[in-house]
């Protein structure tokens, strides 16, 4: 049985490691299948801070396939992953692809994928934030249709999927693989420097993490963004691991020289080194995806500046606060928490460690018995 993995940006590397793991420790523990994992990378993200970094972090292999897409508009990227992609597929005819997440990879990967009737299996699927607006949204759903295994990692996922039609022989509630990987590397973080190299106290700074076209691509948004965490800095000491597109447009807005000087602008750090971060940080505010679910999982306040989230269950029982993109509201509460005033939180079901070794057994349990009949 031969299994391809498709990883493109930062996120999906924290999702497929540890599956990666599980086919290992599968084929050392049995004889019955021979199973092959490859990785493709397609390169979506190319930059060594933001890629090459967390490969080695997270101790994977070196991919099997580097596509070297790099950036472009939407309908360039997604071609030229497609292209690049069912060169792959000719040339190993895998059984199965595993896609991960909402990046235009995801689609793209699957899309190829179907169209040679190659089976594809979504690791984190059934997540809605019911804008079409985002590029992710999209990605979301037209690849929960044509996928033939979709994972999920909390229940509005199943509730999404099931409104959406999809057959319930197809949906399997697992967890989520990205807590796996932070589960595994939570003592390796407790042994990270960074704390003392950028030197702050635990508990007692805040962390950002800001890169949403919405948030920073125009630039009265992002002035107003950067007034918040301003007044935020009067406080508390900031700690802003940039990314290279909020990174290009503060300078091409003309807006480095707005930096309250207690903001400390630092390029993305690796993996271990930002979980500790994460965990010790007394505030984080941000816009992404995964630290609303590392946040919920170690307990730390997270202020979301988004309109809505694909994360639901971070809200409802988690320790993330939705708030928009009302900057008012958002200082207020950020305010209430660096005052002590914080929202309780627990950890969702089934965010264990143990996703991705469900996962895997659910497939090589399929698969086999469709090989065998």
């Amino acid at each position: 049985m031969k299994i391809i993995s498709v990883v493109g940006a930062r996120p999906n590397f924290m999702k497929i490691a540890p599956i990666h793991k599980a086919f290992s420790d599968f084929s050392l523990q049995s004889s019955d299948i021979n199973l092959q994992h490859l990785i493709c990378h397609t390169g979506q993200h190319y930059d060594d801070n933001m890629s090459k970094v967390f490969f080695q972090d997270l101790n994977l292999p070196q991919p099997n396939y580097y596509l070297g897409v790099g950036s472009g508009t939407h309908a360039e990227q997604t071609a030229k992953i497609i292209i690049e992609f069912e060169k792959v597929l000719l040339s190993e005819k895998p059984d199965l692809v595993i896609v991960v997440g909402d990046v235009n990879s995801t689609i793209a990967c699957s899309l190829t994928a179907v169209k040679f009737s190659i089976k594809v299996a979504h690791v984190e699927a059934g997540l809605r934030s019911f804008d079409r607006n985002m590029p992710e949204e999209i990605n979301r759903i037209l690849t929960d249709q044509i996928s033939d295994y979709l994972f999920v990692t909390e229940k509005s996922g199943l509730e999404n999927l099931k409104k959406e039609g999809i057959y319930n022989s197809k949906i399997f509630f697992v967890g989520n693989t990205m807590i796996d990987t932070l589960i595994y590397y939570l003592p390796k973080a407790e042994e990270s420097k960074i704390i003392d190299e950028f030197g702050l106290i635990k508990n007692n700074y805040v962390l950002a993490t800001l890169h949403r076209p919405g948030n920073v691509d125009e630039k009265v948004e992002l002035i107003e963004l950067i007034s918040l965490l301003n007044k935020i800095a009067d406080r508390r000491k900031i700690i802003f691991p940039i990314h290279p597109r909020t990174k290009n447009n503060l300078v091409k807005f003309g807006l480095m020289n707005m930096i309250h000087p207690n903001i400390n602008l630092t390029d993305p750090v690796g993996y271990i080194d930002f979980i500790s971060l994460i965990k010790n940080a007394e505030l984080i505010i941000t816009d992404s995806g995964g630290i609303q679910e590392e946040s919920t999982y170690l307990g730390v306040q997270c202020i979301t500046l988004r309109n809505s989230t694909e994360r639901p269950i971070t809200v409802e029982v988690g320790t993330n606060q939705l708030l928009g993109n009302d900057l008012n509201k958002a200082l207020a509460a950020a305010s209430d928490v660096l005052s002590g005033k914080i929202k309780k939180g627990s950890i969702p079901e089934l965010w264990d460690g143990h996703a991705a070794k469900r996962i895997v057994k659910i497939l090589l349990t399929k698969e086999s018995e469709i090989h065998l009949r």
